[in-house]
């Protein structure tokens, strides 16, 4: 990674190359899921399944809660799609677990936190702010640990629980999915 611009960071030179088409980074990492904590998942604990890996920037905040309950209200429609959500940020599992308790519709998400504490998947993926916290990442993953697709806002704009969806159904296709596509309409043919 060149630094030119005199804004080098140490860990540039080991940010892994993010590319569509190419194996997804793994990792390993403590989450909190239905009450507990201490158990732990890597991103090839999902192979054979599509994997919605979903970057938010901070527990107890604003916009943040928003797009988890969103994911919530929709995670039956993914697990019918056979995916699995994964919601990351550089909390604690104590912070997830104290957030759960503190709100009961995070306590009923259904889809584990993953706890990046020490920064390194977010790092992994490019989403780590300079402040500390990750931007607003989503990254589709197929069964095969391939990265499909991905986007990336600033901490201000939350996503669309159903523009995920659509997307995920379009992967899914692989076919060709002009603008607007959704299930039941017509694709272009194969990809």
């Amino acid at each position: 990674m060149a630094c030119g611009n005199g804004n080098c960071h140490s860990h540039d030179m080991y940010l892994p190359e993010l590319a569509i088409g190419a194996p997804a980074p793994e990792f390993k990492a403590e989450v909190y899921h239905n009450g507990s904590i201490g158990q732990h998942v890597s991103l090839s604990d999902y192979r054979g399944k599509w994997t919605l890996l979903f970057f938010y920037p901070l527990d107890f905040t604003f916009v943040c809660p928003t797009e988890l309950y969103e994911l919530a209200d929709h995670r039956e429609d993914f697990e019918k799609l056979n995916c699995q959500i994964l919601g990351v940020s550089v909390d604690s599992v104590h912070s997830h677990m104290n957030w759960a308790k503190a709100d009961e519709k995070i306590a009923k998400l259904g889809f584990p936190l993953v706890s990046d504490l020490t920064k390194d998947i977010s790092l992994k993926y490019n989403v780590l702010h300079p402040e500390g916290m990750s931007l607003r990442g989503v990254f589709f993953i197929d069964p095969d640990g391939v990265l499909q697709s991905y986007t990336v806002n600033n901490l201000n704009v939350g996503r669309n629980a159903k523009e995920l969806l659509r997307t995920l159904k379009a992967l899914q296709t692989g076919e060709l999915c002009p603008a607007s596509w959704d299930h039941g309409k017509d694709t272009l043919g194969k990809a």
